[in-house]
C-alpha cells in the first residue's frame, strides 16, 4: 500500500480524503497497471474517458457548479498517475480542454459543450502549441480574421494531445488588437467544422493520441469566440494556473509507483550474499527519493492550496509545483531504474515505462526552463 500520510496534511481535509477513497477505488477496479506500445491508444483513451464518464469522476474536472477545486483534481491526478498514466492523461485533457470554457464561456457555450465531455461520451483538447510557438506563446502565428460569417482561422497547431479524437478543440489564434500576447484570442472549434484537418498523427516515447491541426479557411461563427478580443493570453494563463500544479500531481503518482516497486525489489534483490536493501548505498538512494517525493508533494498541495483557499493567480507557486515535482520524478524513477537493474530496461517492466511516461511531464504546459523564468521573474517583481 503506498504511503498516504500526506492525506492529514493541514491543506486537505475530510472532503478531499473522501475523493482519494473514490479514486482508489475507481482504480483498484478498472485499471490493470498501464499500457503497452501495442495498446491501440485511440480505443483505450475512449474507453477510459466512458469510463470515468458513467462513474462520475469527471464531475471534479467538469463541475456543475463551474467551480474548479484544485486539490480534488491534484489528488485524482496523483491516484490515476500512479495506476495508469494513461489515465491520468485522459482526466487531465477533459479538464484541460474544457477549462477555458469553463472559466470564460458564455451560458450557451458551457451548456453546448460541457455536458458531453463531462459524461465521457466526448474527449476535448487544448489547441496552444505551433511549429514555432510553444512555451512562447508571444510567437504564435495562426490568425483568426473576421469574415462576414465571424472569423476565419488559418494556420498550424502541433503537438495537440487528443488530437484526431477529440470533438471540439480550444484554440489560440492570432487576432491583432495589439502586438505580441495582447493580440491573441480564444475559439472553440468542433472537430467536424470544414477546414480543419488532421495533418499528422505524432508518435512520442509513451504512446498518447497527438497530431498536428491543419486550419484552412477553418470559418466559424461569432459564438465561436471566448471571451472577448484580445482575451487569448489571459485566457490560457488563467486555464494552466488551474492545471500547472496538477502536473505536478501526475508526476508525483508516477513517483510513488516507482518508489514503491523500487522498494519491494531493494528487499528481494540479493547481491553478494544480502539484500540491496541492507546496503547503505541503496538505503541512502531511498532516502533520497523519499525526501525528493515529500517535497514535490508538498509544493503540489501547497500550490492547490493556495489556488483554492486564497484564490486569485498563482502562477509562481504552481510554476515551482510543476518544476520541482517533474524534475524530482524524472530522478526517483530513473533511481528505481537503477535499483531494478537489467530489469528496469527491459521493455513491459513497469519502471521502464514510467521512465518514458514521465519524460514528457518535463516539457509540457511550459518546460522546466520555462518555468525558471517564470519563478525568477515573479521573485524579482515582488
Amino acid at each position: 500500500m503506498p504511503d498516504q500520510s500526506f492525506l492529514d496534511w493541514p491543506f486537505l481535509d475530510d472532503t478531499h480524503r473522501l475523493v482519494a477513497a473514490e479514486a482508489e477505488d475507481w482504480a483498484a477496479s478498472f485499471l490493470r497497471g498501464g499500457h503497452d506500445d501495442e495498446t491501440d491508444v485511440d480505443a483505450a483513451c475512449i474507453s477510459l474517458a466512458r469510463r470515468m464518464g458513467e462513474a462520475g469522476l469527471l464531475r471534479h474536472c467538469l463541475p456543475e457548479d463551474g467551480q474548479l477545486e484544485v486539490r480534488s483534481l491534484c489528488l485524482l491526478r496523483e491516484i490515476l498517475a500512479r495506476h495508469d498514466p494513461l489515465a491520468d492523461f485522459v482526466f487531465a485533457m477533459q479538464g484541460l480542454g474544457t477549462g477555458p470554457i469553463q472559466l470564460f464561456g458564455t451560458v450557451e457555450q458551457k451548456a453546448r459543450f460541457l455536458p458531453p465531455v463531462r459524461s465521457g461520451a466526448a474527449l476535448a483538447a487544448f489547441a496552444l502549441s505551433e511549429p514555432d510557438a510553444g512555451s512562447d506563446v508571444a510567437a504564435i502565428a495562426m490568425t483568426a480574421s473576421r469574415t462576414n460569417e465571424g472569423w476565419r482561422l488559418d494556420g498550424l497547431k502541433t503537438w495537440i494531445s487528443n488530437g484526431g479524437i477529440a470533438a471540439h478543440y480550444v484554440v489560440f489564434a492570432r487576432t491583432g488588437e495589439a502586438p505580441g500576447t495582447r493580440g491573441l484570442s480564444a475559439f472553440v472549434v468542433p472537430a467536424d467544422t470544414p477546414g480543419l484537418t488532421i495533418a499528422e498523427r505524432i508518435d512520442i516515447i509513451a504512446p498518447h493520441p497527438l497530431a498536428t491541426l491543419r486550419f484552412d479557411n477553418c470559418v466559424v461563427p461569432d459564438e465561436a469566440l471566448l471571451g472577448a478580443p484580445g482575451q487569448g493570453f489571459k485566457i490560457a494563463m488563467a486555464t494552466l494556473d488551474v492545471f500547472r500544479p496538477t502536473v505536478g500531481a501526475a508526476a508525483l503518482g508516477m513517483a510513488r509507483r516507482a518508489f514503491d516497486e523500487a522498494v519491494s525489489r531493494a528487499k528481494e534483490r540479493v547481491m553478494f550474499g544480502k539484500p540491496l536493501a541492507d546496503m547503505p548505498i541503496t538505503q541512502a538512494k531511498i532516502a533520497d527519493m523519499a525526501t525528493q517525493i515529500d517535497a514535490a508533494a508538498l509544493l503540489v498541495y501547497r500550490a492547490a492550496w493556495a489556488r483554492d483557499r486564497v484564490g486569485g493567480r498563482i502562477t509562481k507557486e504552481a510554476a515551482m509545483a510543476k518544476m520541482v515535482a517533474t524534475e524530482s520524478a524524472q530522478s526517483v524513477i530513473d533511481s528505481a531504474v537503477q535499483i531494478f537493474g537489467g530489469l528496469g530496461v527491459r521493455k513491459g517492466n513497469i519502471v521502464e515505462q514510467l521512465y518514458r511516461d514521465v519524460r514528457a511531464l518535463r516539457i509540457y504546459e511550459g518546460a522546466t526552463e520555462v518555468q525558471q523564468m517564470i519563478i525568477g521573474r515573479a521573485v524579482l517583481a515582488e
